[in-house]
């Protein structure tokens, strides 16, 4: 299990190979990126901020969980803190099970869980020079 907070760019390549396993027939890699509109608004870029701590153990927690409920081989959360541009990717949670129905299962409930129930929070820049800290589910 690997589960990190992070200024820096999320490299795809690296959290595939923090799950890929010859054990593991599935790998399934979901990416959350900027969008440019949400709810009709045009957004400019996102900050993100969290309480690293309480993150980590929930994001932790969330991830045992997982592990519980699926034949998880490998299991990652990468969640990006700070300023990010359109298109530039927020969060990257990665799983490997032997078969794909289990990799897609676990993935989904991860990204899902994780919006919910990990303190990281999002403020949505405006395209009018607004600001607005947001739920981010």
């Amino acid at each position: 299990m690997h589960i990190e907070l992070t200024h820096d760019v999320i490299q795809t390549d690296n959290v595939y190979n923090l799950v890929a396993s010859k054990e593991a027939g599935a790998v399934v890699l979901f990416l959350g990126t900027v969008r440019e509109m949400t709810a009709g608004r045009q957004t400019v870029a996102l900050d993100y901020d969290a309480y690293p701590e309480m993150a980590q153990a929930q994001m932790e927690s969330l991830a045992q969980e997982t592990e519980e409920k699926w034949p998880i081989v490998e299991l990652a959360i990468v969640h990006r803190l700070g300023h990010l541009e359109l298109g530039e990717i927020s969060v990257a949670v990665a799983v490997s099970t032997p078969h794909r129905r289990d990799a897609f299962e676990a993935g989904q409930f991860l990204i899902d869980e994780l919006k919910v129930r990990v303190p990281i929070w999002k403020k949505e820049n405006w395209s009018d020079g607004t600001t607005e800290w947001v739920h981010p589910t």
